[in-house]
Parts: C-alpha cells; structure tokens; sequence
C-alpha cells in the first residue's frame, strides 16, 4: 500500500524559497506519474506541476519558470523546488500519485485522476 508523506513547507517572506519533499513508504513505481497540488482557503484543488514516468513535467501557468518538479525513483521521493515565492502562492501543498498498470506518459493536471494523496504540507508567503 503507498502512502505518501509531505515535508518542507514553512511561512517565507515574498521572494524566498521552499524546497517540499514527498516520500512514499510503500514505494512508488517508476512507472507512475506523480504530482504536486495545491489548495488555498475557499478556493478549489489545484495542479502546480506533474513528472510522468519518462521524467516529462508539465507545470501550471501561474509557477512556471519559479517551481521545478523532480523525482528520485530510487528513494521512491519527490521534490518541488519553490523559488520567488508570492503571497498568491499560500497553500497547502500535496503530493499525489497516479498509480496504473502500465508507464505513465500523462502529464494531465486533473486531480481525479491521481489516487493516492498525502495529508499535505502548508506553505504561507507574506507580503
């Protein structure tokens, strides 16, 4: 059974970094693709940035070129460095995982299609 752990979220000034962390420790297979989503208050669950299984990320618009997403298969860990951090960018963080039988070529952000979740990491930027 995978379950997911997140680490490394904080409260930073505007223009800092994070560096979040997700560990599976059930492992997760190489053929997943895995995700990083975000959810502020009052505000819907969103994708931030998608590896898949041949290392093909998509990142959302509104961090592209300040978020980058990568992945250690062999630490079954995934990572989001968080640099130019903007007070728009206060969330709970999570980690999420696409498990299929087969590799995983998507780089799709829509939340129901990832299956297993984390309990979240909270990030809060000030202005």
């Amino acid at each position: 059974q995978v379950r997911l752990a997140e680490s490394g979220g904080g409260s930073v000034q505007a223009g800092g970094s994070l560096r979040l962390s997700c560990v599976s420790s059930g492992g997760t297979a190489s053929r997943y693709c895995l995700g990083w989503f975000r959810q502020a208050p009052g505000k819907e669950r969103e994708g931030v940035a998608i590896i898949n299984a041949g290392g093909n990320t998509q990142v959302a618009d509104s961090v592209k070129g300040r978020f980058t997403i990568s992945r250690d298969n062999a630490k079954s860990e995934l990572y989001l460095q968080m640099n130019s951090l903007k007070p728009g960018d206060t969330a709970m963080y999570y980690c999420a995982v696409r498990r299929t039988l087969h590799s995983c070529s998507s780089t799709s952000m829509e939340t129901g299609q990832y299956n297993v979740w984390g309990q979240g990491t909270q990030v809060t930027v000030s202005s």
